[in-house]
């Protein structure tokens, strides 16, 4: 009989490492939600309707021998996953790939995908109707959502505002975060740094309805609409004793270079679940599912482990379908066009043939 392989969690690092191990063991992917949902494009998706169906693909051909079960996680030990139906499963090797929540449109809670699609029409629907717009939080996840919207609606005004003294925390080349910041004057995103409120909107997010706010530095911002665009939190309350144990003080687990779960042999943690150190992203957790992979193929059939070796820092920032900058050390700077033509499709024909949808 082969062994049983059991995948939490069907983002981009579970549907690397079920897909990986479905010829040589007996994989279940356990997940809640109705179809894989490629969440790089959901920023685009909620100011281009045209892309809110089309960022969901089925699950039901990514394993040819394996099953995909939609059910959620409630309990997780070393031996059994039990899950909110009752259902208990008993895996020989476990692949925890849960990744992390944030708010809405760049995380999208629904599980059913008429429910999600539903919620990125009326964002856009907000957004249409707006006149003016704040985002809390200048990541990569404000400042992109900052360029659709501007890109989408130009004239909107929209600002940003956020605590840390530069673009991007400074992580990157200098070229680019004055790039970034040329750009987006010219789109017409105010951006305001070392600045926070004093309180936050009394209207509720993604509702449209005139407010004021102040920042700490005394000026008045007006607008409409606002959106939280930080506050990423990785969800671990499934995890038992003996698990969660490995937890760190940021709530990610610590693993060892071959993405082991400490004190495990046959645990692995994936993706944004874990505490290796570079930036989360949806590249990173496709490679450590396959790294997570190829390590359990090892185990079955003998053989050395891979260690996973983490990403240089590296960023492609769209700002709309013709703007954006990007870096990678193996590129150096991407202007433009550059970033523009390598996500105008945010790699969606990659995920449908992972996932047998061509």
């Amino acid at each position: 009989m082969d062994p049983r392989v059991i995948v939490v969690g069907g983002g981009y690092g579970g549907i690397a490492a079920a897909k990986a191990l479905d010829e040589v063991a007996d994989v279940t992917l356990v997940e809640p939600r109705e179809a894989f949902l490629h969440n790089v494009a959901t920023l685009r998706a909620a100011v281009d309707p045209t892309w809110a169906d089309r960022i969901f693909i089925p699950y039901d051909k990514l394993l040819s021998r394996g099953r995909v079960v939609r059910d959620a996680a409630v309990e997780v030990r070393p031996d059994e996953v039990r899950l909110s139906s009752g259902e208990r499963l008993e895996p020989d090797y476990l692949v925890l790939a849960t990744g992390s929540t944030g708010p809405f449109p760049s995380r999208i809670d629904a599980t059913a995908q008429a429910s999600a699609v539903e919620r990125l029409h009326a964002a856009h629907t907000a957004l249409d109707r707006a006149s003016g717009v704040l985002l809390l939080g200048g990541g990569a996840v404000g400042l992109e959502f900052a360029g659709e919207i501007a890109a989408a609606w130009p004239g909107r005004p929209v600002t940003v505002v956020d605590p840390g003294p530069e673009l991007l925390g400074g992580r990157f080349p200098d070229a680019l975060r004055a790039d970034l910041a040329r750009q987006l004057d010219e789109l017409g995103v105010r951006v305001l740094l070392g600045t926070r409120l004093d309180t936050p909107p009394r209207t509720p997010a993604g509702a449209v309805r005139p407010f004021t706010v102040r920042t700490g530095a005394g000026e008045t911002l007006a607008a409409d609409l606002w959106f939280p665009c930080y506050g990423s939190t990785v969800p671990t309350t499934y995890l038992t004793p003996e698990l969660a144990t490995a937890r760190r003080p940021d709530g990610r687990l610590a693993v060892t270079e071959h993405l082991r779960v400490h004190g495990h042999e046959r645990v692995f943690a994936v993706g944004d679940l874990n505490d290796t150190p570079e930036l989360k992203m949806g590249r990173a957790a496709g490679a450590q599912g396959e790294t997570a992979a190829a390590n359990i193929r090892a185990l079955i059939e003998g053989g050395p482990l891979t260690a996973y070796a983490p990403f240089a820092d590296g960023i492609l920032l769209t700002l709309g379908p013709a703007g954006g900058v990007g870096y990678a050390p193996e590129f150096g700077l991407l202007d433009a066009a550059a970033t523009a033509q390598f996500k105008a499709t945010f790699r969606l024909e990659h995920f449908r043939e992972l996932l047998g949808a061509d």
